[in-house]
Parts: structure tokens; sequence; C-alpha cells
């Protein structure tokens, strides 16, 4: 997968994809309805950000294209591509530990910050995307 052309969409799994890291200007989606929550994205080449409801879901530094992103109290899952490692950070719950694993390697456990975001950078060639997953320990 390279991008989501839509820039998001609901997939069949209530689940949703975004980002496209292809594009040289910023482009945004606002006000899109999935599952009873509205989703705002804005992506392109630098970087790629997903926001629900007005707050903070997912960062990515340079952009990426995320597929099937699901959240849940205890976890995040997804797919991620682009043409460079990247740096990403997700929002989960303040003062809590997590253990993250990419592509089933266990990369370790990390702790959020008071603002509950989690940062770690993820290794990515063109057209090899990865597996993300971050559980609460």
């Amino acid at each position: 997968m390279a991008t989501v052309q839509e820039l998001i969409r609901t997939e069949a799994d209530g689940s949703i994809s975004f980002g496209d890291y292809t594009l040289n200007t910023k482009e945004k989606v606002e006000d899109f309805e999935s599952n009873g929550d509205l989703y705002k994205v804005k992506t392109y080449h630098e970087m790629t950000k997903l926001e629900r409801n007005g707050m903070f879901v997912y960062e990515s530094e340079p952009g990426t294209a995320v597929e099937h992103l699901a959240l849940d109290d205890t976890s995040v899952e997804f797919t991620v591509s682009g043409n460079q490692d990247a740096q990403i950070t997700v929002q989960m719950e303040e003062d809590a530990e997590y253990d993250v694993f990419v592509d089933d390697y266990g990369v370790g456990s990390m702790k959020t910050n008071r603002g509950g975001k989690l940062s770690f950078s993820v290794e990515l060639s063109e057209g090899i995307p990865a597996q993300v997953r971050i559980l609460r320990r």
C-alpha cells in the first residue's frame, strides 16, 4: 500500500485508513464521520496527522499511510507504510505503560507522558508496510 486514495476511509471491519505520503502539498479532510466519531486528517510528504472529535490521535514525521487503525481502551493496532523511516506519536492514556511491537518484534516497554503521548520510530521502505501493535501492560 502506498497511499489511501480518498485520504481517509472506513474499512469493512470498522477500522479506518488514512494518509498519503506521496503528496507534495498538504491536503486535508475534515468532518469525516465513522462509527459516530468525526475525524480530521492532514497529510503530505512531510507529515500525516489524525484527530478524532477534535482530539489528537496520530502523527508521523515524515508522512505515512495507515491502514486498519483500530483503537480501544487498552490497545492500538495498524499497518503503516512510507518511503523512509518515520517517527510516530499516538495518543494513549496518560502515565500508563505500554508494550510496543513492530512486525511482531517487541521494541520495548514505554511509558506515556502526562499528556498521554507515546512516541516511537518505525523503519520503513517503499512498498514494505510494517504492522504496529501497542498493548497496555
